[in-house]
């Protein structure tokens, strides 16, 4: 039996949340490869599962995903070299088995999850537009009461998502996700290394923009905070240092 077994948020009924991660891309502005980043499905994965609750991940169309690789605590890069609980996860056989053989979103049952979870990395800002089926479930479950969330890149699906009566989703909502200020961080760190021409960036267009001109009240807590923020069933989280927070957030909406 384990640990977790003797203290579960709920034995009899615990909450179960769908974790949706972005399938494997070429970037349209750099050419390198893309797909989700590991501390955003890590962390709330070891969030929820460490209180109970029950989590199953997806991609937008299901199949073997890999992550960006600076995401990788490992990687030459060194950018997240500090998250162990990423460098656990990538080193457990079983988890690596739940990335590589993902069911696709429109096999996600709306009737047995709580809530939804679109993490980020670079792969939803060149993917999310074509993911229907992702954008379609995300809007379903907020039309049902249910608690949607989008974290960092994963707040793209919000320049898409309508509710039935063709208003986006997003509108008069507060909402966060990757800031100007960090897409003008990762500009300056890959021009200075010579990776792109400075009349190219690295995203093909920006969250912060993006959710103001739909209506949305865009708000960020600075350069690489972690930050996550609730309105009403709505959760946003800020960046890749966020996916604790934003786990947090939706725990104690969930109610326990």
């Amino acid at each position: 039996m384990s640990h977790k077994n003797l203290n579960p948020v709920n034995p009899r009924n615990p909450k179960r949340v769908a974790i949706v991660i972005s399938n494997p891309a070429i970037s349209s502005t750099s050419g390198w490869p893309v797909g989700f980043w590991w501390s955003e499905l890590t962390h709330p994965y070891f969030k929820l599962t460490e209180k109970g609750h029950e989590v199953e991940i997806f991609s937008y169309f299901g199949g073997k995903c890999e992550a960006d690789a600076m995401s990788n605590p490992e990687d030459v890069s060194q950018w997240q070299a500090e998250d162990v609980i990423s460098r656990g996860y990538i080193h457990d056989p079983e988890f690596i088995k739940l990335v590589e053989n993902t069911k696709p979103a429109s096999e996600i049952d709306i009737n047995k999850f709580d809530a939804i979870l679109i993490a980020g990395g670079q792969g939803p800002m060149f993917t999310i537009d074509k993911a229907t089926d992702t954008i379609k479930k995300f809007v379903e479950f907020y039309e049902a009461g249910k608690l949607v969330v989008a974290l960092c890149h994963g707040v793209a699906i919000l320049r898409y998502a309508k509710l039935s009566n063709g208003e986006f989703l997003a509108k008069g909502k507060t909402v966060t996700g990757f800031a100007n200020i960090e897409e003008d961080f990762a500009d300056e760190a890959v021009w200075s290394m010579n990776l792109m021409p400075k009349d190219k960036h690295v995203m093909p267009w920006r969250i912060e923009d993006e959710v103001r001109k739909i209506g949305a009240n865009y708000i960020q807590a600075g350069l690489w905070k972690g930050f996550a923020i609730r309105d009403g069933n709505l959760i946003t989280g800020q960046q890749n240092f966020s996916g604790s927070e934003t786990a947090d957030v939706l725990i104690q909406a969930m109610g326990e």
